[in-house]
């Protein structure tokens, strides 16, 4: 009788170790799948930021571009209205190099 018990209770045990590896395995199965969904979540957030931020960039650089330009055209725009003074600019040459 004392066999039969232990026999049983070692057969209980074996069945339970058996049914906690197979939640263990599940369990980790279960994780798997979560981390690989959550990781490709991330990495599509990750893009989406990268593609908002890049088209930010390009905008930006089109309006700094556009700017740029007027304020090039308007300079050039005031050196074309100034007037040059050939022989006073002649003389003040002449004269720094006198003096130099």
């Amino acid at each position: 009788m004392a066999n039969s018990t232990l026999e049983h209770l070692l057969t209980i045990e074996a069945e339970a170790s058996s049914l906690v590896s197979e939640a263990q395995n599940e369990a980790d199965s279960l994780i798997s799948e979560n981390e690989e969904k959550n990781r490709e979540a991330y990495e599509e957030r990750i893009k989406e930021e990268i593609k908002k931020h890049e088209t930010n960039l390009e905008q930006e650089k089109e309006k700094i571009k556009i700017r740029y330009c007027e304020a090039l055209d308007a300079y050039r725009n005031e050196l074309s209205g100034l007037k040059s003074d050939e022989k006073k600019f002649s003389a003040l040459l002449n004269e720094y190099i006198e003096k130099g």
